[in-house]
């Protein structure tokens, strides 16, 4: 056998390997991001530090890289997707594709966003059966308040994160206009796509996750999460403030590595945050919202350049 067709074959045993980890829960890898309490996400850490040592072998693949002319083969790591089970009061809430780690704080953030859990005393206990370390049961200390709730939040994804929204002015229109003075220098600004790059060690092994990021106005880092779904990395930071008794975030703001959509500013209304920054653009619909909603957009953090897309006042000199 020629030693293309045995790499063919490696190739097609590790993507059938990817897909029957997914589909069985992919145990290993949910243990191997476990924090030290054998709970996966359980961490204190203000950024993601994977350890490239201790990565599963779906997250390994054998790559041909061209350089030129030049060919070799070698290995790489890839970012690592699997799904996550949400179960709210032993009921079926939701599956979301994302990275595993931190899904304490996934949780959090995706159930704030949808006006499921507003406080960290709403929140009775998060548990993890062994055999099944990609779904999540939650209990809450007090009754959700109505069937409303629970109609509004039908089912959310990693790449939709207002799916089964029977409205979007019931995301929007329910959160009051954000009122915070915060004030941020350009010069504060312009260094926070270095920030975010620096805490961004998925992304450094693999090039294939989004990060969020929450900063004070001179630019401090809060926390720094990663995930393959933009919206989860979101969810990740803003969940981690919840369950750490941080918010409302009126005085900080979010950076993301992408674009800003709608979700995003969706999200951040509900946390009060009153500035976003991206080294991307916004969407159309961001803007609209966050301008009615009084959340400043900049987009476009490049080196010692941005665009302030609404509410330009809180950018100074």
């Amino acid at each position: 056998m020629d030693q293309e067709h045995q790499d063919r074959r490696q190739g097609s045993r590790q993507v059938q390997h990817v897909g029957m980890a997914m589909l069985l829960g992919a145990r290993a890898t949910a243990q191997a991001y476990a924090g030290a309490d054998g709970v996966a996400g359980a961490s204190d850490s203000c950024v993601d530090a994977p350890d490239e040592s201790v990565l599963p072998e779906e997250a390994r693949c054998l790559v041909v890289r061209w350089t030129g002319p030049v060919s070799e083969r070698r290995p790489d790591a890839l970012a690592l997707e699997e799904p996550l089970e949400l179960r709210l009061a032993g009921h079926p809430l939701t599956v979301t594709m994302r990275t595993p780690g931190h899904d304490e704080e996934l949780a959090a953030g995706l159930l704030h966003a949808q006006d499921l859990l507003r406080d960290p005393s709403e929140l009775e206990r998060m548990e993890r059966d062994p055999a099944q370390p990609n779904r999540l049961d939650i209990s809450l200390s007090t009754r959700l308040a109505g069937a409303e709730r629970w109609r509004r939040y039908t089912y959310v994804s990693s790449s939709c994160g207002i799916c089964g929204v029977e409205s979007l002015d019931a995301l929007v229109l329910q959160s009051p206009p954000v009122t915070s003075r915060l004030r941020v220098r350009a010069s504060t600004l312009y260094r926070l796509p270095d920030l975010l790059r620096e805490a961004q060690a998925g992304f450094g092994m693999t090039g294939g996750t989004h990060a969020a990021a929450l900063f004070s106005p001179v630019g401090g880092l809060l926390v720094a999460r990663e995930d393959v779904g933009r919206h989860n990395a979101v969810d990740k930071v803003i969940g981690h403030a919840l369950l750490n008794g941080r918010l409302p975030l009126d005085d900080m703001l979010l950076m993301v590595s992408g674009r800003i959509s709608y979700e995003i500013v969706q999200k951040a209304l509900v946390a009060r945050l009153p500035l976003i920054a991206a080294v991307s653009a916004p969407t159309s619909l961001a803007v609209r919202i966050a301008d009615d909603r009084g959340i400043t957009i900049v987009g476009f953090l490049r080196g010692e350049r941005l665009n302030v897309y609404s509410h330009p006042a809180r950018v100074i000199e």
